[in-house]
Order: structure tokens, then sequence, then C-alpha cells
């Protein structure tokens, strides 16, 4: 990141919620399965809560105040989603009420996600991208 998007990621930072300090504890480091996530990253013109780059998924965590924004909130998922991610939202409550269960969750959504560029399929191979002589 940089300029204007590391400002804007700082700010994000200082004023996360209790639900984002929570998650991110258990997201951080590699704590929940072993997948690396990112907090405030930065796609397209937007910045995710938490992004998992490897399986290109990106979780939100809405509060209170979401609910008068479920329009805009919308438009985001489907720019995000057209980009490649795909988007998953829990509300604050739910992940400081019941915590393991969003966690499970989760970890759900990775092991099922399509990875990004998969191998080829068994008995395929790819094609041979090495000039020939």
């Amino acid at each position: 990141m940089r300029g204007d998007a590391t400002l804007r990621a700082r700010d994000l930072w200082r004023r996360e919620t209790d639900a984002e300090r929570l998650l991110w504890r258990h997201l951080r480091n590699r704590h929940l399965g072993g997948w690396k996530f990112r907090r405030q990253h930065p796609i397209g013109r937007f910045f995710a809560d938490f992004a998992c780059a490897e399986r290109r998924l990106v979780i939100e965590l809405d509060g209170g105040q979401h609910v008068a924004r479920a329009n805009a909130d919308g438009r985001r998922t489907r720019a995000l989603e057209e980009l490649g991610w795909k988007v998953i939202r829990y509300w604050d409550d739910d992940v400081l009420m019941r915590t393991n269960r969003v966690l499970e969750d989760i970890v759900l959504w990775l092991e099922r996600a399509p990875h990004p560029d998969p191998l080829p399929a068994r008995g395929e191979r790819e094609p041979d991208h090495r000039q020939r002589r």
C-alpha cells in the first residue's frame, strides 16, 4: 500500500470495533487453520475488513449502522465479487457472542472455496509453455 491507501488503512485500524479487534486476534499470524489474512486490505476502490488472498475470501463485519446501509453494502459485495472475491458477512454481535461459530463457519468457507489457480485434473496435462528448438 502507498500514500492515500496507507493513510486510509491506518485510519480504519485506529477506529476498529471490538468485534474487529476480537476477530483479528483469531485470524492474525495464521492462527485460523494456517490461513493468512490481511486486515483493511485494499481491493479495487474498497478496503476489506479482512481478506485471505489465497482463497480470495473477504470477511466483512457489520454493526447496527449497516442496517441503514444495506443497499450500499450490497453494491460493495457485488463489486468485490466482480473482481473475483467471495464476500461473507457477519454481525458484530455474532463475532462477540458466538465467536467459535463464526470461526468454524469461516474455516468451512476456506475449505470449500475453489482455488483461484487450480491444478489440472488427474490425467490432464498442462500445456507445455517452454519454447521448442
